[in-house]
């Protein structure tokens, strides 16, 4: 099932088509008389080049999120307040969208953004064990069944992973960037792997039967692989 890429259009009378990627957003600039089609078979031969240039607007939103010591959490945007102090180990409280993180005085002298990362990884790892089963028994009761076992733990460039064999189901603790719905829906996509192995025909109908409006949640996913 290849991801979906959604664009904008927009109509002028040059009769040179134009294809740009501008914050993270296609826009095609085309001629008057370009059909839908026409547009639709150039951004398919141009796919992987869409695909790339939004994953790199991605990738820098997320240095600029660190940078600016803004950070993502169950969708929403919290500041990171840092301060030092006489301690010995560092502490991290999260109070509405502020994030307080404490540090001992001797880490003044260590990278700053290198510190930031660990301790928001050790606070998505927390998050995520409460809201992972929360999420699995949602979907539990939305589905009817569960996988035998499942498993909180670091994946590359993906939210969620399924080992049918073993009725296993993978989830990374980074999903906890984003809300409720979007983790049910990260969820559910795996549970239906439980039954269908591929993105098969079958694998949609239980995804749109269990979620109708779950391609809304998939657009925010949409570069992962699952």
């Amino acid at each position: 099932m290849k991801n979906i890429i959604t664009y904008t259009v927009n109509k002028n009378f040059n009769n040179e088509l134009y294809l740009s990627v501008q914050n993270g957003e296609v826009v095609v600039k085309a001629p008057w008389y370009y059909t839908n089609t026409q547009i639709q078979d150039i951004i398919e031969e141009k796919r992987q080049w869409i695909l790339n240039k939004i994953k790199e607007y991605e990738m820098s939103q997320e240095k600029k999120y660190i940078r600016n010591e803004i950070v993502k959490l169950l969708g929403d945007d919290c500041k990171v307040i840092i301060n030092y102090k006489n301690l010995k180990k560092p502490t991290l409280t999260v109070e509405g969208k502020d994030i307080k993180i404490c540090l001992p005085n001797k880490y003044k002298k260590l990278n700053r953004e290198e510190i930031l990362v660990k301790l928001i990884e050790k606070l998505y790892d927390l998050v995520a064990q409460t809201e992972i089963e929360s999420s699995m028994e949602r979907v539990r009761k939305l589905v009817g069944f569960a996988p035998e076992d499942f498993q909180i733990k670091r994946l590359e460039n993906k939210m969620g992973d399924c080992v049918k064999e073993k009725e296993l189901i993978i989830i990374n603790p980074d999903i906890v960037k984003y809300d409720r719905e979007t983790i049910d829906y990260i969820v559910l996509h795996q549970f239906c792997h439980l039954k269908y192995k591929t993105h098969s025909k079958k694998f949609v109908e239980m995804l749109e039967k269990n979620m109708p409006n779950y391609k809304k949640y998939e657009q925010i996913v949409n570069l992962l692989k699952y």
